[in-house]
């Protein structure tokens, strides 16, 4: 292995003709799951399209306040309220700047991804689409991005259409302009596939959907981790990604949305902290983002998802992303030597993230899976939170690896390995694609 060291001090590391983007030995090092056999194996996670792990900063993080200043936000006028609610609005901060600067007030915390989306159904969704309207989606979306607007279509008397997906994965979008009419109201598409790895031309399709009066809303749960979001540029209108998806704590989420649209909506849940004043038969609204942040918010994991956007925000983005797709690149040609496996979505790692969903010709995913654990590697096997889309592909389940920034070649090749042994397992061949 050569090393080099860049001008600000970031270490790459790799072969003599390609140099990793990101020191992945030290990476490790924070990461203190990481160090914990399974089944008397190096533990290789590769489930981190569903979750990601922690770096010690974030854990360090949730302890530090529930240590040291404890207190709820927004309502105290005492020492550790004062310093709770600086520290949870501090993230509101980090999460602006990651995204490329847009106003804190647009920045709306909630649970999950799930939540954010559902919040735009059932507000500006019940507001603006009537009956005979239309919502548009597509046939590669997670369940989180159908169900909300099922839900809304049952409600309204609406109809759901779909951009369908290509044979080699991606949004067919020579169909685009037949499925928006002046019915549409709504077009929500995920930036980037969980299955597929598909990364979508999602500002071309919202200059498309404004030019059809409808409103953009991107389900951005696996593109923030992964690649360099610069929100103001993408042209949406709304925004949802998760914190456990990007090293930071569960039970945290964001909703960008336009200022403009959230101020003209009402809110999702009633209670305390939402509310300007209450009288006994009547309330009127806090201002945004606080409006739709009811009730005592879930403080310590919010702070900490501060921790996790400061890491990746050290590591660079470009970076994260480069080293995503060699990795990638490493993956696809390995896997690709046997031959009985077979790899849905785009060709190249340049076109998708680091996910790879497969199947073994002759091996159901979930015993794949099970086999895999027993040499240390975590995949996940399933459909995915994406059944219309395992019908598309003419399968039940599949299986998936995901790579993040503590995955290297030596995890795929850990990977290959286990798939091999697998074939020994339940007595097949193994073939090579050579």
């Amino acid at each position: 292995m050569s090393e080099t060291k860049t001008p600000d001090g970031v270490i790459l590391q790799g072969e003599s003709t390609t140099k990793s983007a990101l020191d992945v030995t030290e990476i490790r090092k924070d990461f203190p799951i990481l160090s914990r056999p399974v089944h008397g194996h190096r533990l290789v996670y590769l489930d981190n399209a569903s979750t990601t792990q922690k770096p010690q900063v974030v854990i360090d993080s949730i302890t530090d306040y529930y240590s040291h200043f404890n207190a709820n936000v927004h309502r105290g006028i005492y020492t550790l309220s004062e310093e709770a609610t600086a520290a949870f609005e501090a993230t509101r901060s980090q999460v602006s700047k990651f995204l490329g600067g847009v106003e804190t007030r647009e920045i709306v915390f909630t649970r999950n991804t799930s939540e954010g989306l559902n919040l735009i159904a059932r507000t500006w969704g019940d507001e603006h689409v009537g009956e005979g309207d239309e919502i548009l989606l597509s046939e590669m979306e997670h369940h989180s991005n159908l169900v909300p607007w099922f839900m809304l279509a049952k409600r309204k008397g609406a109809h759901i259409k779909h951009i369908p997906v290509t044979a080699d994965g991606k949004l067919d979008l020579s169909k685009l302009d037949s499925l928006l009419t002046s019915r549409t109201k709504v077009v929500s598409i995920t930036h980037l596939s969980n299955v597929l790895g598909t990364i979508n031309p999602i500002a071309e399709i919202a200059e498309r959907a404004h030019r059809a009066g409808a409103i953009m809303v991107v389900d951005a749960a696996q593109s923030v981790p992964h690649i360099a979001v610069d929100l103001p540029s993408l042209g949406v209108d709304f925004f949802a990604f998760s914190s456990h998806k990007m090293l930071g704590p569960t039970g945290v989420g964001v909703l960008w949305g336009k200022a403009s649209l959230l101020e003209d909506m009402d809110p999702f849940l009633g209670g305390g902290e939402m509310i300007r004043e209450v009288k006994l038969d009547s309330a009127t609204w806090n201002e945004i983002p606080w409006k739709f942040e009811a009730g005592t918010p879930n403080i310590a994991d919010v702070i900490a998802f501060s921790s996790a956007i400061e890491y990746l925000l050290t590591l660079g983005m470009d970076r994260v992303r480069e080293h995503e797709v060699q990795l990638t690149n490493y993956a696809l040609e390995k896997m690709r030597e046997l031959n009985h496996i077979h790899i849905y979505g785009p060709e190249t790692a340049a076109e998708r993230s680091g996910v790879i969903t497969f199947n073994d010709s002759e091996i159901h995913p979930h015993d794949l899976s099970t086999i895999l654990d027993h040499h240390g590697v975590a995949v996940r096997a399933g459909h995915h939170c994406a059944q219309p889309l395992m019908k598309v592909l003419n399968v039940v389940a599949t299986a998936r690896a995901s790579f993040y920034i503590y995955n290297d070649t030596d995890d795929v090749d850990q990977l290959i390995t286990a798939l091999k042994e697998a074939r020994k397992y339940f007595g097949f061949a193994n073939g090579s694609a050579g």
